[in-house]
């Protein structure tokens, strides 16, 4: 144990407890299976979740994307590694599957210490291509309505990387209205990529 652990004793991501990064019952309520999620700005292509954005799944987000907890990351990326897994298992994705992270501004990934998102992407195991960006002109998402949100993202998503010729799934940490869905699979589609589904950490 480190010397800012006996200062701050760790605490789990989930809930708070003190002892571990997730404590075991965290662990098991961001096991569930990935479930289909409907949004209410059309993304064409399938949105799942690996729950709702409530207990351990708003408690990691919150700690990874909020609160600069990195320790955290990898094991979001494990949760979502085993979703996609489960995906695959039932037919709903392919094997080779490449995700692509939904974007977010270089600033807001820089005050985050690295883009959570991405993170958890490469911490599945599975091929990524970072290849979308929001560009710095677009408003903070948080406070908008559905409407609002398509408004602000249409053309702002930035393609920055090609995407290679293989099944893609865009990853999010949470899906809400599915604006930012939508225009990263408009903007992946209109470069000829074959964007199969989305899955996000949680579904709000």
């Amino acid at each position: 144990m480190s010397l800012s652990e006996l200062v701050f004793p760790r605490r789990c991501a989930g809930c708070g407890r003190a002892g571990s990064v997730l404590c075991p019952q965290c662990r098991k309520e961001l096991g569930n299976a990935p479930f289909r999620v409907s949004t209410t700005v059309p993304t064409h292509v399938p949105v799942f979740a690996m729950g709702m954005y409530a207990g351990a799944h708003r408690g990691v987000i919150l700690e990874a994307k909020e609160r600069l907890n990195l320790a955290v990351r990898p094991y979001v990326g494990a949760v979502l590694r085993s979703g996609l897994e489960f995906l695959i298992a039932r037919g709903d994705i392919e094997h080779d599957t490449v995700l692509v992270p939904a974007p977010t501004r270089k600033r807001n990934a820089r005050l985050r210490g690295g883009d959570p998102v991405a993170e958890y992407a490469r911490s599945s195991g599975f091929a990524v291509c970072e290849a979308l960006r929001l560009r710095s002109t677009s408003a903070d998402q948080s406070e908008l309505s559905a409407a609002q949100r398509r408004r602000n993202l249409a053309g702002a998503v930035e393609l920055v990387a090609s995407v290679p010729d293989l099944p893609i799934v865009v990853v999010d940490d949470v899906v809400t209205t599915g604006a930012t869905l939508a225009a990263s699979v408009e903007r992946l589609l209109a470069a000829g990529a074959q964007v199969r589904a989305a899955i996000a950490i949680a579904a709000a």
